[in-house]
């Protein structure tokens, strides 16, 4: 690791950034490097200038892309490097508008109905009527719950923020009975166990395993993308729940 690379990733881990952050702005840094073949630390203005054209117009990035790879570049010649201002012209792509797929009240039971094992119904219930993604759902623990508040606690969710998220009556009602039915069989911590003796239950194999269960139903249910994904419709299958 050279001693700029490591003064950048001493500079976030101070700041307390994401590991995925870091990464991504580690990424882009070294990406600028291999543009122009030569540290970043030699470079100015009209180089940074060239490469943000390169990204936007001729490798043709998202304007999402485009702007991680800025943030990153940004903060090593403001935080590290210490330049005074970063006023470097950049193009931004347009950003395509994009109206969210609306899922039916019928099609989100038909969802749900396509689900006859328990454990991924409520998955799909939670993920739905909460407007969590699988990662969180997963993740879930009994703790987590507090049925007095109406409250879910989501810990260490996107951006590696806790926070709260409102429970309908009707879904803590939900949670009760699966966890009786659950409970009698083996205790568990987490509100959707892994399997008794999974080949592994690390937490990316449960996020992959609650992603195919969720794809899977989609599928069955004949409601494609939509159901599979986590747009708008969370209000629709809100009211069904």
């Amino acid at each position: 690791m050279t001693p700029l690379r490591q003064q950048m990733v001493d500079a976030m881990r101070q700041r307390g950034f994401a590991e995925r952050t870091q990464r991504s702005y580690l990424w882009a840094v070294r990406d600028l490097a291999r543009f122009h073949r030569r540290s970043p630390a030699e470079l100015g203005v009209p180089e940074l200038e060239q490469y943000f054209r390169h990204l936007a117009l001729e490798r043709e990035l998202s304007g999402a892309s485009c702007r991680l790879h800025r943030n990153g570049i940004r903060f090593l010649y403001l935080k590290v490097l210490q330049w005074p201002a970063f006023d470097v012209p950049f193009v931004v792509p347009k950003r395509a508008q994009r109206i969210p797929e609306l899922l039916t009240r019928a099609e989100v039971t038909r969802l749900l109905d396509a689900c006859p094992n328990p454990k991924h119904r409520m998955l799909l219930k939670i993920r739905y009527a909460c407007g969590l993604r699988v990662s969180e759902v997963v993740a879930l623990r009994v703790r987590d719950i507090d049925g007095e508040r109406g409250l879910l606690r989501v810990e260490q969710g996107k951006g590696a923020k806790d926070r709260l998220v409102p429970v309908s009556p009707t879904l803590l009602t939900e949670l009760r009975r699966y966890w009786v039915l659950f409970r009698r069989k083996r205790p568990a911590k987490y509100v959707l166990p892994p399997p008794r003796r999974p080949p592994d239950d690390s937490r990316q194999s449960r996020i992959t395993g609650g992603r195919d269960h969720v794809g899977r139903a989609a599928q069955s249910a004949g409601v494609g993308a939509a159901g599979a994904g986590l747009g708008a419709q969370r209000s629709v299958a809100a009211g069904v729940l």
